[in-house]
């Protein structure tokens, strides 16, 4: 099998971990086998957030960037809203231009894997961006939360890719009840019925890889679905793969179970460690399972892969039911700015990708472009210019109990003291633009003037049920 291939690979997890000995201490007991961590999102952070992050190392690891781009799929059990194309938003956010194809996959854990095997097999709209990322949640006493953790995997395809799929294949059979959500739940549930839940996953997967022509000799890596530590090496078993190529890919140990994301982006860490020929199987309940193997080009280079998937945060046990809203009191009634939806969308090149402006008639530079100009004071029609990523702090603060405004109250009640910062964004030519905003990823009172940060997007706020992604900043990494 030919067609198109993998160029670039991006993969990112949230810097925050919870340790399985603090769920254990809580309950008396931890069930979700073999995972020593989870990777915990921010209160800001959720799917779309964590597709993006992967999204830009895919395009940088890639050299192109989205305005390239045809199509791009986007993979996920939980979208941060039950009913809207979020494709648009992270079109958006990437700036892909307006004739590109979108396509949400969702509804089941195999929806990351079934995204890219279509750009690869199926589909002919390349370049192509395939972005995978969940946050599964379940009842906090029970092993799917206990196992939930976070992360994503994002993959650029095109037709002179190096790595193309050799072989691919589903099965199914009816399994019911082995894990769902159900309608207008936000938990995914299962009937924990053990010897029921291991047949239908392990049969399922080694079905599946039965019908590929692969020589499991020859594989490097495999990157199979992992609702826990245990049930990929269960069912690699019971496909005949050895343990140690489960383990060269498995993520699953240290981030926890992340849903559709699991495979993309152990089949990320496998590519990242030098693997060339990688199976990838994952399982939907229901149950449907999808098997393919990938292999680069002897006569090629491997894909470029750039993945920040480390993390040296720990959370107690109570932050983190503080931190996913378990045990806060939610939004004031009232109050706070008000910022209309057709405001907030003509903003979007400023809050998305630092589109800033600069004044003809002095040339200074304003962010964001609009009102007098800074630095003549003249009401202008500005220039548009693309600032960097990157800024200098130069004031700092730390907003505590009682000091938020009312619209970031119930971010300051999960996360608790945040910190805001002026910071000047680089541009071109040496100039900077500053503004004020939040700065992530930082304990408080850590942050100081002349620190460098980076831009990234996270969620604002909640206003009208509808969720205002933007700008805040994080201590800058060195990934990217």
């Amino acid at each position: 099998m030919s067609g198109p291939g993998i160029t670039g690979v991006g993969g990112y997890a949230p810097n925050t971990r919870l340790s399985a000995t603090e769920v254990g201490d809580a309950w008396g007991q931890f069930e979700a086998s073999g995972i020593e961590q989870t990777a915990v999102p921010d209160a800001d952070e959720d799917t779309l957030t964590m597709g993006y992050e992967a999204a830009k190392r895919a395009l940088d690891a890639a050299d192109t960037d989205g305005a390239a781009l045809e199509s791009l799929a986007f993979a996920t059990t939980m979208p941060p809203m039950a009913e809207t194309e979020m494709t648009v938003h992270l079109s958006e956010l990437l700036d892909l231009p307006d004739t590109a194809d979108l396509q949400l996959y969702t509804g089941s854990t195999r929806a990351g894997l079934q995204a890219l095997a279509d750009a690869l097999v199926e589909s002919s709209a390349t370049p192509a961006l395939v972005v995978a990322s969940d946050r599964p949640q379940g009842e906090l006493d029970d092993a799917v939360e206990q196992a939930a953790g976070a992360g994503a995997a994002a993959f650029v395809v095109d037709q002179d890719g190096p790595m193309t799929v050799r072989d691919h294949a589903t099965y199914a059979e009816s399994f019911q009840g082995t894990r769902f959500r159900p309608t207008g739940s936000d938990r995914t549930e299962a009937l924990d019925i053990t010897a029921f839940d291991r047949e239908a996953f392990t049969s399922t997967i080694s079905a599946a890889i039965a019908r590929l022509d692969v020589d499991v000799e020859i594989l490097d890596a495999a990157a199979i679905q992992a609702p826990d530590g245990g049930l990929p090496y269960r069912a690699g078993a019971a496909a005949g793969i050895d343990a140690s190529l489960i383990e060269n890919a498995a993520t699953v140990h240290e981030l926890g179970d992340i849903g559709a994301a699991s495979v993309p982006l152990s089949l990320a860490r496998a590519l990242a460690s030098g693997s060339e020929t990688v199976l990838a199987a994952a399982f939907g309940s229901g149950a449907v399972a999808e098997a393919m193997t990938l292999a680069v080009d002897q006569s090629s280079n491997a894909p470029s892969v750039a993945l920040a998937i480390d993390g040296d945060r720990e959370v107690s046990y109570t932050d983190y039911l503080r931190q996913r809203g378990e045990i806060t009191s939610g939004s004031p009634d009232g109050g706070g700015a008000y910022v209309s939806v057709p405001a907030w969308k003509r903003t979007l090149p400023q809050r998305y990708r630092l589109e800033a402006g600069r004044c003809p008639a002095c040339e200074a530079l304003n962010f964001p472009p609009s009102g007098a100009c800074s630095g003549c004071h003249e009401l202008v029609e500005y220039e548009p210019v693309q600032l960097d990523s990157t800024a200098t702090v130069e004031a700092v603060t730390v907003i505590s109990q009682g000091g938020a405004p009312p619209e970031f109250v119930e971010q300051q009640a999960r996360t608790g003291d945040y910190t805001v910062a002026i910071v000047a964004i680089d541009g071109p030519d040496g100039d900077t633009a500053s503004i004020p905003a939040q700065v992530v990823e930082t304990d408080p009172g850590t942050l100081e003037i002349g620190d460098r940060v980076e831009f990234t997007v996270r969620r604002v706020y909640v206003q009208e049920d509808v969720i205002r992604y933007g700008m805040k900043f994080r201590p800058l990494r060195d990934d990217l």
